[in-house]
C-alpha cells in the first residue's frame, strides 16, 4: 500500500512539472571526433555560448572531443534516441543520415583542388540540406578537414606497394572493405579510437587519414610515411536534430546559424592551411614525404577509374555520383574558358 501511494506521488509530479513547464533545464550536447582544444573545438564552444545566452534558467551545454561519444555511426545513433542533440561529423556519420552525402568524400582522385570542392558542395547543398531535413536534422555550417593521404610503417608509392599492408577501415563503411578486398587490399575494420594502439601493436600497416589528424593523434610517429598524393577531401557537417532546433525560438535559431555559418567559414580556412603547417611540423620530427613520380602519379589515376564503376550506385548512389561530375565538367569549362 505504502509502496503504491509513493507511485502514485511520483508520477503525479511528473504530470504537473510536464504540464506546468516545471521540466528539466535546456540543454546542447554536440559530439565530434575532433581534438580538445583545437580550433574545431573552440568554434564549437563559441556556437555554445550563442545557444546559452538565448536560454533561460541554467542552460546545459556541452562538447564532446576525441571521440568520447564513440564514433561517427553512434553519435548519430545518439543524437535519434536524445543522449547528443548536435555533432561535428565527416561524411562517414552524414552518410548514416543521408547516404547520398558520400558522393562528396568517396571518390578517390575525382577533385583537384579546394575550388572545385566548394564549386560542387554550393551547387549540392540545397538538395542536400533538404534531404537531412526530411530525415529529422538540421545542417548548421558546412567544412572540412583537409585532404586524406595514406600514412604507412614502411615506404609505399604505387598502388601495389599497399596490397602487402592492412589498412585501417571505418567500421561502419562495409561497401568500401567489399570493394578494397575485391581489388586486393585488405582492410581492417576498426573506430578511430583504436588506430594508434593498433597500429603500435601491428594489426595495421595503413591509415588514410589527415595531415592535421596525423599529428594531433601522434600517428605519424608509428606510421613515418606519408603519400602525398590528395585521395580524397574529408568534407563534413555541422548537424543538430530537429526537436531541438524546434525547441528554440526563431530569433535564437537565426542567431545560431549566423554563429555556425561563421564557425563553417573559418573552419574551412583553417583546415586548408593546417594540411601543410601539419606535414612541416611532422616532417621537422622526422616524417618521410613519399612523392609519387608521373609514372606512379598515372598508376594512382587507373586505380581510381576502375574504382568509379564499383562506387557508382553501392558507395554512392549513381545519381548523385553523376551529378558530381557533371558540376565538376562544368566548373572545368567555365576555368578553361576564363583563363584564355
Amino acid at each position: 500500500m505504502h509502496n503504491s501511494f509513493l507511485k502514485i506521488i511520483v508520477l503525479f509530479f511528473f504530470a504537473f512539472i510536464t504540464k506546468t513547464g516545471f521540466a528539466a533545464e535546456a540543454q546542447l550536447k554536440i559530439g565530434s571526433l575532433i581534438p580538445k582544444n583545437s580550433l574545431y573545438h573552440r568554434q564549437l564552444m563559441e556556437i555554445g555560448d550563442v545557444w546559452k545566452k538565448g536560454q533561460s534558467g541554467s542552460p546545459r551545454f556541452l562538447v564532446f572531443t576525441d571521440g568520447s561519444q564513440g564514433g561517427e555511426a553512434e553519435m548519430v545513433r545518439r543524437m535519434r534516441i536524445g543522449q547528443l542533440q548536435a555533432a561535428l561529423l565527416s561524411v562517414v556519420g552524414l552518410r548514416e543520415i543521408e547516404p547520398s552525402i558520400s558522393a562528396l568524400q568517396s571518390l578517390p582522385l575525382a577533385f583537384k583542388s579546394w575550388e572545385e570542392v566548394d564549386y560542387v558542395r554550393e551547387k549540392m547543398r540545397p538538395a542536400m540540406e533538404k534531404k537531412f531535413l526530411e530525415k529529422g536534422f538540421i545542417v548548421l555550417a558546412w567544412g572540412d578537414a583537409g585532404w586524406v593521404r595514406f600514412f604507412s610503417k614502411q615506404a609505399a608509392f604505387r598502388p601495389n606497394d599497399y596490397k602487402k599492408m592492412k589498412f585501417f577501415a571505418w567500421g561502419s563503411e562495409l561497401e568500401q572493405q567489399e570493394i578494397m578486398k575485391n581489388l586486393g587490399y585488405t582492410p581492417v575494420p576498426l573506430e578511430p579510437a583504436d588506430i594508434l594502439p593498433s597500429i603500435q601493436t601491428g594489426m595495421i600497416n595503413v591509415v588514410p587519414s589527415t595531415p592535421y589528424f596525423a599529428l594531433a593523434s601522434q600517428i605519424y610517429n608509428t606510421a613515418p610515411h606519408m603519400l602525398e598524393i590528395n585521395w580524397a577531401p574529408i568534407v563534413g557537417a555541422l548537424v543538430m536534430n530537429k526537436k531541438t532546433w524546434d525547441e528554440m525560438p526563431l530569433e535564437l535559431q537565426n542567431s545560431v546559424k549566423s554563429a555556425s555559418d561563421s564557425a563553417g567559414s573559418m573552419i574551412r580556412v583553417q583546415a586548408r592551411l593546417e594540411v601543410e603547417q601539419a606535414v612541416e611540423a611532422m616532417r621537422k620530427r622526422g616524417l618521410q614525404i613519399n612523392k609519387p613520380s608521373e609514372e606512379q602519379l598515372r598508376e594512382w589515376n587507373e586505380l581510381a577509374e576502375n574504382l568509379y564503376p564499383k562506387i557508382r550506385g553501392k558507395m554512392v548512389q549513381a545519381e548523385t555520383f553523376d551529378e558530381v561530375f557533371k558540376h565538376l565538367k562544368a566548373f572545368r569549362h567555365l576555368n578553361t574558358h576564363s583563363s584564355k
